[in-house]
C-alpha cells in the first residue's frame, strides 16, 4: 500500500450545495441555515489506487465521505495479518468512529481512484449540536455502517467459495455504474472472503464461463454484468 500526505491530494474546497451525490451523502438533510454554520473548509481530495487515506489508531482530523470509487477498511490481526473488514463506495462515510473516539479504528486504502470530501470534526460537532437534521443523518449513517458490517459477515464470510465471490461481485455492481463493474486484485478479494487467491480466480472465471460476467480487459479488472438474476441465484446457492 502507498501512503500519501493528504495535502498532496487536495483539489480545493468542496461545494456541498452543488455536490453530485448530495442526496446520498452525509449532508443530504441540510438546508441553507445549516450551511451557514460551516466555518471550516471541507476539502475535496483525490487518491489513486493503493494510497492510504488514514491509518489504524491515527488521530482523526475529520471524516471522509466517498464521492466516487471504492475504499477498503483494513485491520491488523494479533498475528500481524491484514483483514479487510468492509468496502466503502459512493455515499458512504469513512471514519464515523472518530466522532466518539477522535481516532480511526482501521486503515482506509483506495482500491480504485477515489474522490472524497474531508469534513473536519469541529464542523460535525457544531452541526450535530445545532442541527437536528444532521444529528438524524449521522445516526442513520451510523446505523447503516453497523448494518453493512453485519451484512459483510453474513454474506461474505459464509457459504461456498462460489457464493462468497458472487456476493462480492454483486456488491461491486453499483447501480450508478450501469452494468459495468470493477473488481480488484485477487489477493484483496481473497483477504475479504477468507479464500485462497487460486480459488478466487477460479470462481471469477466460472462466472465468465457461465455467461454471468463478460471480461472487458486482459487484466481481469473490468467486467460487464450480463445476467443479474443468475448472479443472485448463485448468491443464494441455486
Amino acid at each position: 500500500m502507498i501512503p500519501i500526505q493528504t495535502e498532496s491530494a487536495w483539489r480545493g474546497t468542496s461545494d456541498c450545495r452543488g455536490c453530485g451525490i448530495r442526496d446520498m451523502a452525509l449532508f443530504a438533510a441540510l438546508d441553507e441555515r445549516d450551511f451557514a454554520l460551516i466555518h471550516a473548509p471541507i476539502d475535496d481530495l483525490l487518491y489513486q489506487a493503493g494510497q492510504v487515506l488514514y491509518s489504524e489508531g491515527q488521530a482523526a482530523p475529520g471524516l471522509f465521505t466517498v464521492r466516487r470509487g471504492t475504499l477498503k477498511l483494513v485491520r491488523a490481526t494479533p498475528d500481524g495479518r491484514e483483514r479487510i473488514v468492509r468496502l466503502l463506495q459512493a455515499g458512504d462515510v469513512a471514519g464515523l468512529e472518530a466522532l466518539a473516539t477522535s481516532r480511526f479504528d482501521s486503515e482506509a486504502v483506495a482500491l480504485t481512484e477515489v474522490a472524497v470530501c474531508r469534513i473536519p470534526l469541529d464542523v460535525l460537532h457544531t452541526l450535530a449540536a445545532q442541527s437536528p437534521r444532521l444529528h438524524g443523518q449521522l445516526m442513520a449513517k451510523w446505523q447503516g455502517a453497523l448494518k453493512a458490517a453485519d451484512d459483510w459477515l453474513a454474506e461474505l464470510n459464509f457459504g461456498t467459495a462460489r457464493q462468497r465471490v458472487a456476493h462480492l461481485v454483486s456488491k461491486m455492481a453499483q447501480p450508478q455504474a450501469g452494468t459495468e463493474l470493477t473488481l480488484f486484485r485477487r489477493e484483496d478479494m481473497g483477504a475479504m472472503l477468507d479464500l485462497k487467491l487460486e480459488t478466487v480466480s477460479r470462481e471469477v472465471s466460472a462466472l465468465v464461463r457461465d455467461g454471468i460476467l463478460a471480461s472487458l480487459d486482459r487484466q481481469g479488472r473490468h467486467y460487464r454484468l450480463l445476467d443479474p438474476q443468475r448472479l443472485q441465484a448463485v448468491c443464494q446457492g441455486d
